[in-house]
């Protein structure tokens, strides 16, 4: 499946910030908890403009990916009404530009727009081609048991079921074990 980059990366990016959730990490614990954190994560996924570094901002950036967490999980016509309100509260106004040697892609927010509001809405930017696409289904939580991680399947066959390749090989060892637990 391929989206305009510009639309992966955000979903990308998307899945980076919702997977520092404490039910979705790796370590188990809230990896948006400081600002420190908050600016490893965007050193990463550089975003231009304005970056405030202060608690406000990281309170915000939390709050935005919860609600992109929710998102993320909504049925197609559910994910509309969401996509639309982000868009709506932020007074998005699309627009083309080119910029650190990216070639044209959307923006519908100004640079000295609050961190939350830009990535809520090139986030919905993103879904929005997502849901035109009827492609909501590459939008998943990985399968694994004990693991609440996004992913995007961004795969030919829309097969992926994990969100990392350790949630994969330990549930496969898992089957392997009661295949082998149920041969004896």
């Amino acid at each position: 499946m391929h989206f305009a980059p510009d639309t992966e990366d955000s979903l990308a990016i998307v899945v980076v910030l919702c997977n520092t959730d404490p039910g979705a990490s790796r370590s188990g614990a809230d990896e948006l908890a400081t600002v420190e954190q908050l600016a490893d994560l965007l050193a990463g996924y550089p975003y231009t403009g304005r970056i405030d570094h202060d608690e406000a901002e990281l309170q915000d950036v939390r709050r935005t990916r919860d609600l992109l967490r929710r998102v993320w999980t909504l049925e197609r016509d559910e994910a509309v009404v969401a996509v639309n309100r982000m868009l709506r509260d932020a007074k998005a106004l699309p627009y083309l530009t080119r910029h650190d040697g990216l070639d044209w892609h959307m923006h519908a927010t100004a640079p000295e727009a609050p961190l939350a509001e830009r990535i809520r809405v090139e986030s919905a930017l993103a879904l929005m081609d997502v849901i035109r696409m009827n492609e909501t289904g590459r939008l998943r939580v990985c399968e694994a048991d004990d693991c609440t991680g996004l992913l995007l399947d961004l795969s030919r066959n829309a097969l992926k079921r994990f969100c990392c390749v350790r949630c994969g090989n330990r549930m496969n060892m898992i089957a392997f074990r009661e295949r082998k637990a149920g041969a004896n």
